[in-house]
């Protein structure tokens, strides 16, 4: 991954890492999400998303707004 990405949102279940990604989305934010849960058994590892650094500051504002825990 590259230099300028940094990691806002971490969950171990995946439907609530993808709201966040969409909760950005609707703010024209990118976001990634890397998915750290072993692929036979997801109770293992964490979903996590990622920004790019400069919109670090705006998507907190957005994860605050909506009430969405980090």
């Amino acid at each position: 991954m590259e230099n300028n990405w940094v990691k806002i949102y971490t969950s171990a279940n995946y439907y609530q890492s993808e709201m966040v990604k969409q909760a950005l989305a609707g703010y024209q934010i990118d976001s990634v999400l890397l998915n750290k849960q072993d692929s036979s058994h997801r109770t293992f590892g964490d979903v996590e998303v990622y920004i790019h650094q400069e919109d670090f500051s705006h998507a907190i504002e957005i994860l605050i707004l909506n009430q969405i825990n980090t």
